[in-house]
């Protein structure tokens, strides 16, 4: 299995050490994984932590809750010149996450929409995938991908309606599954999830937030993620071992720098 979507440097992994926890996820199953920026002053840890073990792979991006502090700090120009510069190291293989939040609405939309479009010109520039948040604004986030019709990415953490699910995959985009699909009260997300197509889904932790049944309300990591696969195997009526196999396949699809 990989991880395609975890956040290694954040704080909560302090205690355990990451050594620890990344050996937890391997002695599970877990092959890879992918740890994900949300700010600037993020990119360095990321990268040193990848640079430790093989099979750690990261990206550079800003979250849309940083947009607006990020622009603050630096133009758009800066922006996208920062992020193309940091695919030169061979461990990021990807942006972000980066997308558009409007539930929590922490930056201002034109903010969030600026970082956002400059994400994707970075993404088409270097011809690297993009890890998309979307949260109450399905609508403008398909139509920024749009308007890049050679951007390649993943809506992760998918608690979407039919329509994005049937968007996203119209558009060429995977969707990654989350521990949420094991919550007792996310039957309509099982719904949704499970006409997509096995050769378009991912799986991810999004640790150390949203732990899976039966360890929700407690820090998630990477080992974690045999859950989520397992409901996903039992929704989709296949084997752990085909949704390990078909969403590892996907990944690589995706994150193609990962191979090479």
């Amino acid at each position: 299995m990989i991880d395609s979507h975890c956040h290694l440097n954040f704080d909560d992994f302090t205690d355990d050490g990451i050594d620890v926890v990344v050996k937890r996820a391997k002695d599970a199953g877990v092959s890879r994984m992918l740890t994900i920026c949300t700010k600037l002053e993020e990119a360095d840890k990321l990268r040193s932590i990848a640079e430790s073990d093989p099979d750690i792979f990261c990206t550079v991006g800003i979250h849309p809750h940083e947009a607006e502090e990020t622009l603050n700090q630096i133009d758009a120009a800066s922006l996208k010149n920062w992020l193309v510069d940091h695919t030169n190291h061979p461990k990021v293989i990807g942006f972000g996450e980066t997308g558009l939040d409007y539930y929590y609405g922490h930056s201002p939309r034109d903010k969030q929409i600026l970082s956002f479009r400059t994400h994707l010109e970075a993404a088409v520039q270097t011809d690297l995938p993009l890890s998309v948040h979307t949260r109450d604004a399905e609508e403008d986030t398909i139509e920024l991908i749009r308007q890049f019709p050679r951007a390649r990415g993943v809506i992760h953490c998918f608690t979407g309606s039919p329509w994005l699910r049937d968007q996203a995959l119209d558009i060429g985009f995977y969707i990654s599954i989350s521990g949420i699909i094991t919550f007792n009260k996310a039957q309509e997300l099982r719904d949704t999830i499970k006409n997509i197509p096995l050769e378009r889904l991912l799986i991810e932790t999004d640790a150390p937030f949203l732990a899976p049944v039966p360890f929700r309300g407690k820090k998630n990591e990477p080992s974690l993620i045999v859950h989520t696969a397992q409901t996903l195997a039992d929704l989709k009526g296949v084997s752990l071992d085909d949704v390990s196999v078909a969403t590892s396949e996907n990944f690589y699809k995706l994150f193609s720098k990962a191979v090479s």
